[in-house]
């Protein structure tokens, strides 16, 4: 099985690359996020792979960090959720606020990924409320572009956000990572702004734990 390849972007196509590796172009199918990020066409690349064989074919689905490949296998492992409906979602839903789509249920951010309708996106929520929390939000920053459930995102301690810092200290005091999520997502977008410090945050979060 090939888990990483490192050469240098051939070209684009709409859904994939030709990455060069040492004289062999290997095609690559990746998310819009991957190839928007991983520069252009003469630049030298890592992507992390997976391979999926069958009877007929090897296919290579590469991406830009490990999270969004984590985030992958979590899709394509729900019934009914191929290769092509993985990489939609991930191209529709940034992975740094994947965890608090599905930790807030929020369908109708799933169903803005093409193939994707109303009652996969609800398997797809139930099947993964219990997981998404394993993987970890994205890297040390989650903006608020990236929080479909929330307004804002204030910075918290150690250049992490203020989300970040509230799960952090709730699973800290024996919560469990999902449900911290959910709780934070549901404060975050019924209290708004009245809940951008962290200790407003974290009470707040605490009372709908304990409802």
């Amino acid at each position: 099985m090939i888990g990483k390849l490192s050469g240098i972007i051939d070209s684009f196509g709409s859904d994939h690359l030709i990455l060069d590796v040492s004289g062999v172009g290997y095609l690559v199918y990746a998310s819009a996020r991957t190839l928007t990020r991983i520069g252009q066409v003469g630049d030298a690349v890592s992507l992390f792979i997976i391979t999926q064989v069958r009877e007929d074919s090897i296919t290579l689905f590469g991406f830009a960090d490990a999270t969004e490949q984590e985030w992958f296998k979590l899709l394509t492992g729900v019934q009914g959720v191929g290769a092509k409906a993985g990489l939609s979602i991930l191209a529709a839903c940034p992975v740094d606020g994947l965890a608090y789509v599905i930790a807030s249920q929020d369908k109708t951010a799933l169903t803005r990924a093409n193939g994707v309708g109303p009652k996969l996106a609800t398997r797809i929520l139930t099947e993964l409320k219990d997981k998404a929390g394993k993987i970890e939000l994205g890297g040390s920053e989650i903006s608020s572009s990236s929080i479909p459930v929330s307004g804002l995102a204030p910075q918290g301690s150690a250049g992490g956000s203020i989300e970040q810092d509230a799960i952090s200290a709730l699973t800290n005091l024996g919560y469990g990572s999902s449900d911290a999520m959910r709780a934070i997502a549901i404060v975050r977008q019924e209290a708004g702004e009245e809940s951008a410090d962290l200790q407003t945050l974290i009470r707040l979060a605490l009372k709908e734990l304990s409802s």
